[in-house]
């Protein structure tokens, strides 16, 4: 089974947000939050939150393309976050925040890229997420993962979180795991 599963690494924002999303989905094997995209070797939480690492806030996607396509994640991934809006989601500003997608393989890379161009249209600003292949993935300290799940009632997870878990349960229902 494992070798059917196909990677990808996505950033929108603040990766509770976008883990407690991709949880839900089908086909969806693994969900992992960590940081990627930037130069230090082994970041930790408080260094990527400095902003001076280069590294994204991110979650690692094993998915199953028989059961959900790249298409599909794509298309998730952009109606939960906003793709225009440069190192910044919500009230989460800087670099580790920006919009970016790391792909695992080249047979990614032209789709990613010619989605994102179809989609252009959708949007009046320039979409600004970063496009490159993966260097490195270093998997987040323990205490980041299912964060939502298990603090569904601190205040972040209502106000942030729970806004976007619901707005996919809504637009994305036949994809979520039942």
């Amino acid at each position: 089974m494992k070798n059917n599963l196909k990677t990808i690494i996505l950033g929108g924002g603040c990766f509770w947000c976008t883990e407690a999303v991709f949880l839900m989905m089908n086909g969806i094997k693994t969900v992992l939050p960590g940081y990627a995209g930037g130069e230090k070797e082994n970041p930790t939480y408080e260094e990527v939150c400095q902003g001076n690492t280069g590294h994204a806030e991110v979650v690692k996607l094993d998915y199953d393309p028989s059961i959900v396509s790249l298409e599909k994640i794509l298309k998730i991934f952009f109606k939960m976050h906003n793709p225009t809006s440069l190192n910044k989601q919500g009230r989460d500003v800087g670099t580790q925040y920006r919009s970016i997608i790391l792909y695992s393989d080249e047979d990614q890379a032209r789709p990613i890229k010619d989605y994102v161009g179809r989609i252009q249209k959708e949007y009046t600003s320039p979409i600004v997420t970063e496009v490159k292949k993966l260097e490195k993935f270093y998997e987040a300290e323990e205490y980041h993962h299912r964060y939502f799940e298990r603090n569904p009632n601190q205040a972040y997870c209502q106000v942030v979180i729970a806004p976007k878990v619901k707005k996919v349960q809504k637009n994305f229902s036949e994809e979520l795991k039942k």
